[in-house]
């Protein structure tokens, strides 16, 4: 419920807790995806999850599963090299009709992309006023009031950023298996450090467990997999720094769609390697996360 504090009192320094006014969110225990199988892509902000997830879907279409990708992110830029623009976000058409959702069609917030990949993007409430578990709960609504989710194999859930807030953590309320992003630095290890924790932490709840890491961007993988043998984890797949998957985001392309190359071809394979091997399941890892002072003296030394 948002509350609304006028100026008066305000003036006489009656100021309502913080956090009151936002849109905030108790997640429903009972909106669970049945049928298909989820994954949610975490990592650090800008590692590259969304061409992770975008090429990633498109390999699982490839193998001939009905995917739907969910773009958890404010910028709702999920799903751009599959759609080819910036589709409306599901937060817009709610609004549009005043949060009437039996108003809405599917075709209003659900867009085919590339080899038929569904796409949607939940987009986010306004900067510094709600929580994103409101939007991906209302996502997830919607698509099970339009018996979308009945016909799906696979669903993607895109996140934003680093778990900061339980309500980015609730994709994990869906998801089966989470998997983590990461390059082979400093900055990206200590963000999977602390997304593993908020991983344990919905597992003890839920039935989402870490699937393991995808390496990106990165020419090595020595310092990826020195943390993974230390903490319980292991690399699934291994993308390097390439241009042409720089390239691809220009050209509003997943990696299938780029002119081949040996090196493109290499990578393309890798992607339905990684969807033939999450498709038949991988296990659960019992990671154990390092407290942020132990992984700053763990990292860093060449």
């Amino acid at each position: 419920m948002t509350i609304v504090f006028d100026r008066t009192r305000l003036e006489k320094g009656i100021r309502p807790p913080d956090g009151d006014g936002s849109v905030q969110v108790r997640l429903d225990p009972t909106m669970e995806i049945e049928t298909a199988k989820v994954f949610a892509v975490y990592g650090k902000g800008g590692i590259g999850k969304s061409t992770t997830s975008s090429n990633l879907s498109v390999a699982f279409s490839k193998l001939g599963k009905r995917v739907l990708q969910i773009g958890c992110d404010p910028k709702h830029d999920s799903t751009f090299t599959l759609t080819k623009r910036l589709v409306p976000t599901v937060i817009d058409v709610l609004e549009s009709v005043d949060f009437h959702s039996e108003e809405l069609r599917v075709e209003d917030f659900v867009y085919e992309g590339y080899n038929g990949v569904m796409c949607v993007e939940a987009g986010g409430p306004p900067a510094g006023t709600g929580c994103g578990g409101y939007v991906v709960g209302q996502t997830v609504k919607l698509l099970k009031e339009h018996h979308l989710l009945e016909d799906t194999d696979v669903v993607i859930f895109d996140v934003l950023g680093d778990v900061v807030c339980g309500g980015f953590a609730s994709p994990l309320q869906h998801a089966e298996r989470a998997v983590i992003v990461t390059a082979n630095d400093f900055d990206s290890i200590f963000a999977m450090n602390r997304i593993i924790a908020a991983i344990m932490a919905k597992a003890k709840n839920y039935d989402v467990r870490v699937g393991g890491v995808i390496a990106n961007r990165s020419a090595g993988t020595d310092e990826i997999d020195r943390f993974n043998e230390a903490v319980g984890l292991e690399r699934l797949a291994h993308f390097p720094d390439l241009d042409e998957i720089r390239r691809s985001r220009l050209k509003k392309s997943t990696l299938f769609e780029m002119d081949p190359t040996p090196a493109l071809e290499a990578v393309q394979a890798e992607y339905l390697r990684l969807a033939a091997s999450l498709w038949a399941g991988t296990k659960a890892l019992d990671a154990k996360p390092m407290r942020d002072r132990d992984i700053f003296d763990f990292l860093g030394f060449d």
